[in-house]
């Protein structure tokens, strides 16, 4: 793992510590009228960072300070982690914001010192994950997450942006401690023996059969490579359910903290598996397909192609763009990393270390342990079957005949 950079500046906050960092900060920038009277709490429940609510009693204003710990907050100290990885975050979201504003949330103010990234306050939001778990719908979820990837991806790629910008993002975003833990995490603990993973008794027999299916290791270390070495646009890098916040209406991708240049369908395929983690505990649960699940997968990719394509005739740079052929070569490459990365991201949040609410939450034994075995087949199928998955209705139909 990385070495910390934390400087002498650098101390972790506390609730107490955050109101008084605030109080001296608003001073110079106004971010609370005055009087004020502040209240803090801290709300994270991730693994990696604090993150304080900040509010004010009087004029009802609020905000949210993030810190970057130098060490993985669900481990300790014995797992060190750069600093920096806040400073990428907030560029990324930075970045973001010049394509797609209203699908991120707001950059306040970052203190590179402290690790600290000061933003809108999005309380009045869900979690998505949360979401879909209770079983709420989002209309505009698959929409607005389409058009994030398409945005994002292509004005960060080399028929967006000029190779010279090109090149100074690539730079800009190298991340390679954040990159190794995706490396490890994903593409190469769980299709082994390896310490790190987590996995219930029950599992074991099921396990140790993938462990043992060379084929698939063959084609998931094609898959690491392939994150390893294609560098195509600057992504999410962690776009999962619990990355994403939503209203009925509204959409706002957050946590980029493992942003880098890499290949343009590693957000895509995580955000898929994701939305299928949840359809395969719904269907273990009750026995019945979710279509309206399904709609979520169908729409983001539709709407990101559309958007794709609108953008590679309009916002292009790259002399070739009308070759005919060109576009959609582009899209369908993409769209078989997708279902492949889909495929490893389903395998390793249930056999690696960080699982998901969705499958662990299941009360029942026998149904918890049935959707683990479909995530774990699904995700195999996927990876052994990218190539051939070449159209949304062939990946739906392949997921409904694992969860029939």
């Amino acid at each position: 793992m990385s070495t910390s950079i934390a400087t002498a500046s650098y101390e972790p906050l506390t609730e107490e510590t955050a109101i008084a960092y605030i109080e001296k900060l608003n001073q110079k920038l106004g971010l609370f009228p005055a009087p004020s009277l502040l209240l803090c709490k801290e709300i994270g429940d991730g693994n990696l960072n604090y993150v304080f609510h900040l509010s004010d009693s009087l004029s009802g204003q609020s905000l949210i300070i993030k810190q970057a710990l130098p060490y993985a907050k669900v481990v300790g100290e014995s797992w060190p982690l750069t600093l920096r990885r806040a400073k990428i975050e907030a560029e990324a979201l930075q970045k973001a914001a010049e394509t797609v504003p209203s699908l991120v949330p707001n950059v306040i103010h970052t203190d590179d010192d402290l690790a600290i990234t000061i933003m809108e306050d999005l309380s009045d939001y869900t979690i998505l994950r949360k979401g879909l778990i209770d079983g709420e719908t989002y209309p505009n979820l698959g929409r607005h997450i389409g058009t994030y990837l398409a945005k994002t991806i292509f004005h960060s790629s080399p028929f967006g942006e000029s190779q010279q910008e090109i090149k100074e993002i690539s730079v800009r975003f190298t991340n390679p401690e954040l990159c190794k833990i995706t490396e490890d995490l994903v593409f190469t603990d769980p299709f082994f023996d390896h310490d790190t993973n987590n996995f219930e008794d029950h599992l074991k027999d099921t396990v140790i059969e993938l462990w043992k299916n060379e084929e698939l290791k063959l084609e998931a270390a094609k898959l690491k490579y392939t994150f390893l070495t294609k560098s195509e646009a600057l992504i999410h890098g962690d776009l999962h359910t619990g990355s994403v916040f939503v209203t009925a209406e509204e959409t706002k991708v957050i946590d980029p903290e493992f942003a880098f240049f890499g290949p343009a369908g590693f957000d895509l395929g995580l955000f898929i598996a994701n939305i299928l983690l949840n359809t395969i505990s719904k269907t273990a649960i009750d026995e019945q397909q979710h279509s309206d699940l399904y709609l979520i997968i169908i729409e983001t990719i539709e709407v990101f192609k559309e958007e794709y394509k609108k953008l590679w005739q309009n916002h292009h740079v790259e002399a070739f763009i009308q070759t005919e052929g060109y576009v959609d070569y582009m899209l369908a490459t993409i769209f078989e990393d997708a279902v492949g990365f889909a495929g490893c991201e389903l395998i390793r949040r249930i056999i690696g270390l960080a699982h998901v609410a969705d499958i662990d939450n299941i009360s029942d034994c026998q149904k918890r342990l049935c959707a683990q075995k479909n995530a774990l087949e699904l995700g195999s199928t996927f990876i052994l079957k990218r190539r051939n998955i070449l159209t949304i209705d062939q990946l739906i139909q392949e997921t409904k005949d694992v969860l029939k």
